[in-house]
């Protein structure tokens, strides 16, 4: 039962890189199947504008002629420019728990960046925006919409190859049962507000792929001194409000402006894992219609993103938003409130999520070696 690793080549190839997804967490009462027709998009440069900037090649791990693994080998042409780094990077990482298989299908990473003059391999990143890292910490509930899932022993898996931690992303949880925004945090942000002048305003879903634009923007001047951030470009940005539409709510996406001008955003969406569970990823013939119906019974809800430029990072714009959203949400009777993917050393985020009741529930890792 020997292994043997192969590159992916041909449509049939890619069709069974990502059909592999399925079948290896067909049995996981935890993994939530992500929409197909989304996963064929984001392997396509038809479809996924994030590929226009990479170089990349995928592998499948075969054993006696049947899949049981796979992994992308990609370098981000941006993070290059970007972090000043020839950091090679790898994704899209599935694999039986098996060590050898493990490790033939990192090696094939590993050459493949090295064969291009990388000197170091990062991962898991992703061919989507912001799913990076492997679980390490919270397998017992489901991940939240567009958040990564794996199994425990990808750990071990990558321990045993030599990869060692780069960086940790958090996840918070809020218990909103009963919940009550406390009154000094009110007062609080009554006189922040009109100290600055601070108005916040939702998009506006007429003028949405403009609003969506604002937002970049604002992401690429708050976020640009952050580990793992790589700029977005306009045509990402036209890809991202292509995508959100269907599932957005304008009042849980806000802009902030002072004097009309656009200094922090907030993106909160609801989390429509819950209505996919189930599907097995398959809109067709009856997950449309739980999808259109279902949306706005949605009672969980994940904090996606959140910006502040530079010039107001250390005046608690952010307390704004998360009292806004207290407003927006509290008529709802949410059942669940995510915080997703804040950095482990961001205690600009980390301290007034914590201040606001939020516990840790989940941890990602993103790996790094030498090769």
């Amino acid at each position: 039962m020997a292994f043997s690793v192969r590159a992916v080549q041909s449509r049939a190839d890619l069709k069974k890189f990502i059909n592999f997804l399925y079948d290896h967490y067909r049995d996981d009462p935890n993994w939530i199947a992500p929409l197909r027709i989304e996963e064929k998009k984001k392997y396509s440069e038809k479809t996924n504008p994030m590929l226009h900037h990479c170089d990349y090649q995928h592998f499948l791990l075969y054993r006696d002629n049947k899949v049981v693994g796979r992994i992308s080998a990609f370098i981000d042409r941006l993070a290059i420019q970007h972090w000043g780094e020839q950091v090679g990077l790898f994704g899209s990482y599935e694999c039986i728990d098996d060590e050898e298989a493990s490790a033939l299908l990192l090696n094939s990473a590993r050459d493949w960046l090295q064969e291009r003059g990388m000197v170091r391999i990062r991962g898991p990143w992703s061919f989507a925006s912001q799913e990076w890292g492997f679980v390490v910490k919270g397998f017992d509930s489901p991940p939240m919409i567009m958040a990564p899932y794996n199994p425990p022993y990808y750990d071990t898996h990558m321990k045993a190859w030599g990869l060692k931690k780069k960086k940790d992303l958090l996840v918070y949880e809020l218990d909103c049962d009963g919940y009550e925004l406390p009154e000094r945090y009110i007062r609080a942000t009554d006189k922040l507000e009109e100290r600055y002048g601070v108005r916040i305003r939702p998009i506006n879903m007429k003028r949405l792929k403009e609003d969506v634009k604002v937002i970049v923007n604002v992401a690429n001047e708050s976020t640009m001194g952050n580990w793992g951030y790589i700029p977005v470009t306009d045509e990402e940005a036209d890809d991202l409000a292509k995508s959100l539409k269907p599932i957005v709510d304008p009042e849980l996406v806000m802009i902030a402006e002072i004097d009309s001008r656009p200094i922090g955003y907030l993106i909160v969406l609801p989390d429509i894992n819950t209505i996919l569970k189930g599907l097995n990823g398959r809109l067709l013939p009856f997950g449309i219609f739980r999808l259109l119906f279902g949306i706005k019974n949605v009672r969980s809800y994940r904090i996606w993103a959140l910006g502040v430029i530079p010039q107001y990072l250390r005046k608690a714009i952010d307390t704004l938003f998360y009292r806004r959203l207290y407003e927006v949400l509290s008529p709802r009777n949410p059942d669940r409130l995510e915080a997703n993917y804040v950095l482990e050393d961001n205690m600009i985020m980390n301290n007034p999520i914590l201040k606001l009741g939020f516990r840790e529930i989940k941890r990602y890792r993103v790996y790094e070696k030498r090769i």
